[in-house]
């Protein structure tokens, strides 16, 4: 395992993505904080099977001090790779604006889900349509402040 530095980081290999992380970290939070208008995050997560850290930007909600963000994978039939990194490994580093801290990630449970699904598709209404694409059900994850 590598140890955590957020200047030693590896970008998403998507392009878009690693163009919009980079703006977001070198601006210092900024500028790319958004994506159509919905608030981005930076999340840096350990890869499961790299023991590597990996940054990538993700929109998100708010349930009262905690962040939310969805495993939307625009649809797709399998979960993004790292939401299966910050499932077994959920102490990740986030930059949301100008802050950066550590927090921990929770995968909500059906109930909890429910109650926020209704605030995440205001934030993001396209979630809607992800979550008729696929017979899976779109995870949601609770980033909550480390001490």
């Amino acid at each position: 395992m590598t140890a955590y530095d957020p200047d030693n980081v590896k970008t998403s290999p998507s392009e878009w993505v690693a163009e919009q992380a980079e703006r977001y970290e070198s601006s210092g939070g900024t500028e790319g904080t958004d994506m159509k208008g919905s608030p981005c995050l930076l999340i840096d997560y350990l890869g499961r099977r790299s023991g590597v850290w990996h940054r990538t930007v993700l929109i998100y909600g708010r349930d009262g001090d905690d962040y939310l963000i969805v495993a939307s994978k625009g649809g797709a039939d399998e979960h993004p790779v790292w939401f299966l990194s910050v499932r077994d490994n959920p102490d990740v580093h986030l930059r949301v604006g100008t802050e950066r801290f550590a927090a921990r990630a929770e995968v909500l449970s059906a109930q909890d889900k429910a109650r926020v699904w209704p605030h995440l598709l205001e934030v993001y209404p396209p979630y809607a349509d992800y979550q008729e694409k696929t017979e899976r059900d779109i995870p949601v994850v609770r980033l909550s402040r480390r001490a």
